[in-house]
């Protein structure tokens, strides 16, 4: 049976491209090589389904720090706001909570899972499950369908590759596009991982000193080799075993990945500021005022309401001041170190972990080379590409969601323009 176009990938952007297509009058085909479509979808946001973020799009690009320009274009064919109608419009009540993230108000993925799927049968879209694609078909510069590795041929006007990137690969992304992308003659730029904890060798972090330690609002700075501050971010933070991790570290972790990769450094500095509202002299202020205040107390029932035991006792020891030293006798000279390592505790980050543990898939096929608002191969007719498998990538916080839903549509729009302009 012949289609008009036939998607591969059963994520978030393949199933936004099926619908954006079959809207707009394609035959649609979905091929998913899973047992099951939606899977990474069903684990978004927790479990819970972050499906967009409501901030502007000023901010919203500026989440999305992997070429988040280029999302311009897809966002003026289908932005977060039609996100937000889309599902709502399917029944699914959306709530707002903190930094503009929306989920659904009964809190379960399943539901938009469902919800997406009942659609795009409506939509008479055909689906096959449990099939691999081994290559696309091409004849001259047009894609004219793809070979399955049963050695079988399916035939369409056009393809769209929603394959995904290399990261959650237990979903089914597994990077299989990429060979697909490069013989279509596109170029697949380095993948790394994005949104991923940080490691570190530092003693403390081997020892285990802190781990299991987490901090609710706290600041992480990444440095180049010369010392100069490249980002910062505001937010949770917790010690592990390996390292540190939380969000702050995720949207901090590929600023890490690229100093190392471009100092060729083996290891890249961080700084943690554990009062993000308070710069050094003003803590050692603070500190001088406990001292004056509380000077019969030990350093450590003195202090104890600053940071938790175990940090406080790490800054303390770090300062060279004794857990029950009185702090009458702590010298000022001591206070401004401690004063220093709360509001800027620098250490050494070694990487990260793998980008199978990441959430997110830094790199893939260049966007140089994607007619941005249709998301078409500017090599191959009627061939397009949406989602992870871009070299698009953006915070957590439902903006990558943001960034697979826009681009599947628009690909799944162009897709049927396309046949229409045949």
């Amino acid at each position: 049976m012949n289609y008009d176009t036939i998607i591969i990938g059963g994520g978030p952007s393949g199933l936004m491209a099926a619908v954006g297509a079959a809207e707009h009058g394609s035959k649609v085909l979905l091929v998913e090589k899973g047992k099951k479509l939606g899977r990474k979808l069903a684990i978004s946001g927790g479990g819970r389904c972050n499906v967009t973020n409501r901030m502007d799009q000023k901010e919203l690009i500026e989440h999305i720090p992997g070429n988040g320009k280029f999302m311009y274009s897809p966002f003026s064919i289908f932005n977060n706001e039609d996100i937000i109608s889309f599902f709502e419009g399917l029944g699914i009540p959306l709530k707002e909570e903190d930094m503009g993230r929306m989920f659904p108000v009964n809190d379960k993925a399943i539901t938009v899972v469902h919800t997406l799927l009942q659609k795009i049968k409506d939509l008479n879209v055909k689906t096959l499950l449990e099939t691999r694609v081994s290559h696309l078909l091409y004849e001259k510069d047009k894609v004219t369908g793809i070979s399955l590795e049963d050695g079988s041929h399916i035939h369409a006007k056009s393809v769209i590759v929603a394959t995904g990137g290399k990261s959650v690969p237990h979903t089914g992304s597994t990077g299989d596009g990429y060979p697909w992308a490069e013989s279509a003659g596109h170029t697949i730029t380095d993948l790394y991982p994005t949104e991923v904890p940080i490691t570190s060798e530092e003693p403390f972090i081997k020892d285990k000193r802190l781990q299991g330690l987490s901090l609710g609002d706290a600041e992480l700075s990444v440095y180049q080799k010369k010392r100069k501050q490249v980002v910062s971010h505001r937010g949770g933070l917790v010690f592990t075993h390996f390292g540190v991790s939380g969000p702050i570290v995720l949207r901090c972790s590929q600023f890490v990945v690229k100093q190392l990769k471009k100092s060729k450094e083996k290891e890249v500095q961080l700084g943690l500021n554990t009062f993000p509202d308070t710069n050094e002299e003003e803590m050692f202020q603070q500190l001088v005022h406990i001292k004056k205040k509380d000077g019969a107390k030990t350093s450590k029932n003195g202090f104890k309401s600053l940071v938790a035991e175990r940090l406080l006792l790490f800054f303390l020891e770090k300062s060279g001041i004794p857990f029950n030293q009185p702090l009458r006798d702590i010298s000022n000279d001591s206070l401004r170190r401690l004063a220093q390592h709360l509001t800027d505790f620098r250490f050494m980050a070694n990487g990260t972990l793998s980008l199978e543990k990441a959430f997110v898939t830094g790199g893939g096929v260049s966007i140089k080379e994607i007619h941005p608002k249709r998301m078409e191969s500017k090599f191959k007719q009627g061939l397009f590409f949406c989602g992870e498998i871009l070299d698009i990538h953006a915070y957590t916080g439902g903006f990558n969601i943001t960034c697979a839903f826009s681009t599947g549509y628009t690909a799944g729009k162009a897709a049927a323009d396309y046949l229409n302009d045949k």
